[in-house]
């Protein structure tokens, strides 16, 4: 039996083909590249600010400047922070079911921390309610782990192709790190452990983990069913084995020396060797790295660079239309009904609830339909309250009406305790809070209340004194 240290609640040693727990199933439901059945609806933006890499692959060429090649490590164009949130306001308005925004490249995004990091805070910060994730070769994943949880991030990929620091050598030209260039077996042995101790230090954190590897003939192919077994006991939720391209072409090491691609009869197998202890992802489509849309449609040549605006437009209006998509979506129209709504729970993982509404730093955001209980996105809030528990923040405020706009189409938020005036405000607003199910599992307290909420609404006097 595989043993396992992952925290309660990640993707820990389920076996490959249990169902998903519900804390796992929300979490991916809207993630077009985790879930096979969101990649259909839901649509991804991959941001380019990420030019530099630190580690030499010999399947990897970067391009720039390059719009007829549909493969990793390629851009048409780099997007500074401010230009890619500018775009990410652009293209969330033309395509509503936009859900993730992610940074895999050109090159690191661990890399070049500085705009990476900057743009996950303005994406953060100018549209809260999308999820932010992140794909890295790992070697500087160790040192950035906290920052991607403090800003949000909570999904992440991690390309590992091999343990084994011999096969390593193979595939890794060279690795930069503190300032110091690594070859051979000794560059091998660095990234294996710097790529373990990273995905160890996610999972603790209640980050989904991927993990994608190359599969490279007569290099890994045999040492990747190692990279199932080991990641999975780490704690990785989903493993995506994609096949090499190497075609001459792309100017990449394999390329120019005729290594083989795999074919599909290897791949298949592959996969299903490695199946039997960690779930596959299949529908890997290998994306540029300034991919917009569904996966599958690349429509990143449809947006063009504009100028940056002079005025931030107001993104209430356009979060709010998202949520109600992406719930019709999520239920398959039935919370289009009469009677359905969204609440919003304040919880530190999003199992119980179990956090303070002034400690809340995000809301997660359910439809309650006849479909049930449904995750539809989470909404990330600046902390009401900043100290005691019966703070009074100076600008409370600017704060509360802060978190008021930001859940204005809620119905109820559930948390574990509120103050008197938050409590005032949100009723004001017409948002019952909801503290009866302190320390309840999220799913058991959604249900009662939108059994009595249903009641109430199916009642002829309701109905009257609501109209």
């Amino acid at each position: 039996m595989t043993s396992c240290s992952s925290p309660a609640g990640s993707a820990g040693c389920q076996a490959p083909d249990a169902p998903l727990s519900d804390f796992i199933a929300g979490k991916v439901a809207s993630h077009p590249c985790y879930s096979r059945s969101g990649h259909h609806r839901f649509a991804r933006m991959h941001l380019p600010v990420a030019p530099a890499c630190n580690l030499q692959c010999n399947y990897c060429n970067r391009k720039f400047d390059c719009s007829n090649e549909s493969r990793p490590g390629v851009s048409s164009s780099l997007l500074t922070p401010e230009q890619a949130v500018a775009k990410v306001r652009q293209v969330a308005t033309a395509i509503p079911q936009l859900s993730v925004v992610g940074i895999a490249g050109p090159g690191d995004p661990l890399a070049n921390l500085a705009h990476s990091f900057k743009t996950l805070e303005l994406v953060r910060e100018q549209l809260p309610d999308l999820k932010l994730c992140l794909s890295t070769n790992g070697l500087m994943l160790p040192d950035a782990v906290d920052r991607l949880v403090d800003v949000g991030v909570d999904h992440v990929t991690v390309t590992i192709n091999t343990l084994d620091p011999d096969i390593a050598v193979r595939i890794y030209a060279w690795l930069w790190l503190d300032g110091e260039r690594y070859s051979g077996r000794e560059a091998g042995q660095i990234l294996v452990d710097r790529q373990l101790e990273g995905v160890r230090r996610l999972t603790e954190k209640g980050v989904l983990v991927k993990i994608n590897s190359v599969l490279i003939p007569g290099i890994n192919d045999r040492a990747i069913d190692d990279v199932s077994r080991t990641l999975r006991q780490y704690g990785a939720f989903i493993h995506n084995i994609m096949p090499l391209i190497a075609r001459p072409e792309h100017g990449t090491v394999f390329g120019l020396n005729g290594q083989p691609e795999p074919d599909a009869a290897m791949l298949a197998e592959t996969r299903a060797r490695c199946g039997e202890v960690m779930p596959q992802m299949t529908h890997c489509q290998q994306c540029r790295a300034d991919a917009i849309g569904m996966l599958g449609e690349d429509r990143s040549q449809q947006f063009q660079l504009t100028p940056l605006p002079t005025e931030t437009q107001p993104w209430l209006p356009m979060l709010q239309r998202r949520a109600r998509l992406h719930a019709s979506i999520a239920t398959q129209g039935e919370s289009d009904e009469p009677e359905a709504c969204l609440v919003a729970v304040a919880s530190t993982r999003g199992d119980v609830i179990d956090c303070h509404f002034g400690h809340a730093d995000r809301f997660r955001i359910y439809s309650l339909s006849a479909a049930g209980v449904v995750l539809v996105n989470e909404r990330f809030t600046p902390k009401y309250c900043q100290g005691s528990d019966e703070c009074e923040p100076q600008d409370s405020d600017d704060r509360m009406a802060a978190m008021l706009a930001l859940l204005a189409d809620v119905k109820a938020v559930f948390c574990s305790r509120i103050g008197y005036g938050p409590w005032q405000r949100l009723e004001a607003q017409g948002i019952q809070p909801c503290v009866d199910d302190a320390w309840q599992p999220v799913t058991h307290a959604l249900t009662r209340w939108w059994d009595l909420y249903r009641q109430k609404w199916q009642d002829s006097d309701y109905k009257q004194g609501v109209a």
